[in-house]
């Protein structure tokens, strides 16, 4: 009798502090509602991005980069970082990169060697193509033909044979590797017979990607090395010995005075984030870029103010290319403060939707 007695006067005094009695008091629970998205045709991408941000789980998560994003780009006090890490231009994801750099959108640029290899490669007048990711896969050139019969290991086997490289369900001849080389040779290490940093040496590749695209009337854009050279936005590639480019000058140096300094781009690049206002980074991918764009933190007293990461690994596994940008405030890469979103996903599809809806946000916003 006595305990029905206390319960009852403790759901009095709840309700005499204004609150329902019937309603547990919640310090975490204060969000709206889940809305329900709506698409209908003819919405532009910002419109579904919205629509995105009324839904929950990884919806929400990838309107919410768009925001920051958004305000990345249209904020002008801010220096934004850029780091491209996968095989985004063998997948087609070029020309967002090149835009965004002609736009003003990119003040840095971390990559891979691989992505400045086959970046150069379309430059110069090579391609790469559709293809098949297992042999009983539709080739998208005809989808109704009958399998090959082939084993996984057979369709490999065969694509040797025949001089092709696979990159998941993209093929690149390699002879395009032998004009590449070339290109490197009669182009590009000519103007660098020194030490000089791997800032100075893709600038050079940029210079001469974009002379040798006008000079072969190639029909593809002369790139994203090329863009960045001619609007002066620094590349930077610091595992640039891991990639086809990497091992071409390293036959090169064999033989001549060239060199790379491996810790030259460095001061360069901390440089640029001290001397930032507020500072930005958007990393697709993990690896190497990731970690360079966000470890020049470290190097000064600031941090990043903003920070969008497009992925497609898990973090629980503690890998690198997993770990959340919240795990990267702990060791004072972002600002406590900083606005953040981590988005996993295919970056071949989150990519081209959180730019395209990012830049339509700015455009409409007064930041």
């Amino acid at each position: 009798m006595s305990d029905e007695h206390e319960h009852g006067t403790d759901e009095s005094e709840a309700g005499s502090d204004g609150e329902d009695a019937h309603t547990p008091h919640r310090e975490e629970f204060h969000e709206a509602p889940i809305g329900h998205a709506q698409v209908r045709g003819g919405m532009t991408v910002g419109d579904l991005a919205t629509e995105y941000g009324k839904a929950g789980i990884g919806a929400a998560t990838v309107d919410r980069a768009v925001d920051v994003y958004a305000e990345m780009l249209g904020r002008e006090e801010v220096t934004n970082f850029f780091g491209l890490a996968g095989a985004m231009v063998p997948a087609g994801m070029r020309q967002i990169v090149v835009d965004l750099i002609r736009d003003g959108h990119i003040d840095a640029l971390v990559t891979t060697g691989a992505n400045l290899t086959h970046d150069a490669i379309e430059a110069i007048g090579g391609k790469h193509h559709h293809g098949r990711a297992e042999p009983h896969d539709p080739h998208p050139a005809a989808a109704d033909a009958e399998p090959t019969g082939e084993t996984p290991r057979e369709h490999d086997e065969h694509l040797r044979d025949e001089g092709v490289d696979r990159i998941y369900n993209v093929y690149l001849p390699q002879e395009h590797f032998a004009l590449f080389e070339s290109h490197l040779r009669d182009n590009v290490f000519p103007a660098v017979e020194r030490q000089v940093s791997i800032q100075e040496f893709t600038a050079e590749l940029g210079r001469a990607n974009a002379e040798q695209n006008a000079e072969r009337d190639v029909d593809e854009d002369a790139g994203i090395a090329a863009a960045a050279y001619e609007n002066d936005v620094p590349v930077y590639c610091p595992a640039i010995q891991d990639s086809v480019l990497g091992i071409q000058a390293w036959i090169y140096s064999q033989t001549s005075d060239f060199g790379l300094d491996a810790l030259g781009d460095m001061t360069h690049l901390s440089d640029l984030a001290f001397e930032a206002e507020r500072a930005g980074a958007m990393v697709v991918g993990g690896g190497v870029p990731k970690n360079y764009v966000l470890q020049t933190m470290l190097t000064i007293p600031d941090a990043y103010d903003y920070a969008v990461q497009l992925t497609m690994d898990p973090d629980h596994t503690g890998g690198l290319s997993g770990a959340t940008l919240d795990e990267a405030r702990s060791w004072g890469k972002l600002e406590k403060s900083a606005r953040n979103a981590t988005v996993v996903g295919d970056a071949t599809i989150t990519l081209p939707l959180v730019v395209a809806a990012a830049r339509e946000r700015a455009a409409e916003r007064d930041f």
